[in-house]
């Protein structure tokens, strides 16, 4: 057993047997998710964990060794579950394990790949779906379709964020057990707060209303907001999500004007729409700088999207820099 369940996970669920296949996938999951976080506690003592395969996944990012490694180890996991249909960030296309499986699998196996090499929390992003009656409609749908989303953290503990529709929950595993137990039974992100995760170096390219959201903010106290503000940046959208799970504040990766970047660079099925999920179970918010992130509808496996999200006060807050875009301009 990896985790040992709350009583009420998944409760939600109304079809029993819907509700043992997610448990029992979440359950493959935590121990692929054991093994690698093993690799990654082993560091450099793992050669080459860092290092650039030479092959990049089909968004032309450069796959790294553990990248590669992640998505063997959850696939072989996944085998073991009830699963028919895998989507992976690392993949192509959409790998069919046993069409006639009731559940659907999305999963960036290792998010903040770029920060390997630096013993920075990395994680494993997932989304569960109930399966429909071919791979592409399985995954090609909104993500408030979703049953159950989550992620994985690899950090100064390994986490597991988790929510099934009824509020969000953590799970840590325990490293004398190797079990992961129920740590925070209902997780809650506070209203509103003064700390904003963005990377700063891509101000220049960001369109009005996002730079003008961070200028007022810069001026602090004696600007427009009237609060200090403190930015907050990991790279990793993981460890960025459970710092604002645990205290608060708003992350945007917003589209810009740089090649390749205008409709956002975060994938909407591997990465957005589970991260949105929890969030919104915790009380947060996410958007795309105005719509909500589950009300988008997935038209291609690798779909990008611009992502706000965490406290309530201050995503509505950029989404009014957007709606009075006109007046900034």
């Amino acid at each position: 057993m990896a985790i040992s369940f709350s009583s009420t996970f998944a409760k939600n669920i109304m079809d029993g047997e819907m509700r043992a296949a997610v448990s029992e996938t979440v359950q493959a999951l935590a121990e692929a998710c054991k093994q690698i976080s093993h690799i990654c506690a082993r560091g450099p003592l793992e050669h080459g964990l860092g290092a650039e395969t030479g092959a990049a996944n089909t968004d032309g990012d450069a796959q790294k060794a553990l990248d590669v490694r992640s998505d063997e180890i959850i696939t072989a996991a996944l085998e073991t579950a009830p699963v028919a249909y895998y989507a992976s960030e690392e993949q192509d296309d959409i790998v069919t394990l046993d069409a006639s499986k009731p559940l659907a699998v999305a999963s960036d196996p290792l998010d903040g790949s770029s920060n390997i090499d630096t013993n920075v929390s990395i994680g494993t992003i997932f989304s569960i779906f109930e399966a429909k009656d071919d791979a592409r409609s399985s995954f090609l749908r909104l993500g408030s379709e979703q049953i159950c989303g989550g992620f994985f953290v690899y950090g100064p503990q390994t986490s597991l964020v988790i929510t099934t529709g009824a509020g969000t929950q953590t799970y840590v595993l325990d490293p004398d057990s190797g079990v992961f137990s129920l740590a925070i039974a209902d997780m809650k992100i506070v209203p509103a707060s003064t700390e904003y995760a963005i990377n700063a170096s891509n101000h220049h390219h960001w369109d009005k209303p996002i730079r003008a959201y961070i200028e007022d903010c810069l001026l602090g106290a004696s600007g427009p907001l009237g609060e200090k503000y403190n930015m907050r940046w990991v790279g990793s959208l993981v460890a960025d999500a459970n710092r604002i799970l645990s205290r608060g504040g708003i992350f945007m990766y917003p589209g810009d004007s740089r090649d390749g970047y205008a409709h956002g660079r975060l994938r909407l099925l591997y990465e957005a729409a589970p991260v949105a999920f929890v969030i919104e179970q915790a009380g947060g918010k996410a958007t795309d700088g105005t719509g909500r992130i589950l009300d988008i509808s997935l038209d291609t496996l690798h779909q990008r999207v611009p992502l706000v999200f965490g406290s309530k006060t201050p995503v509505q807050m950029v989404g009014d820099y957007h709606n009075k875009k006109q007046d900034i301009l």
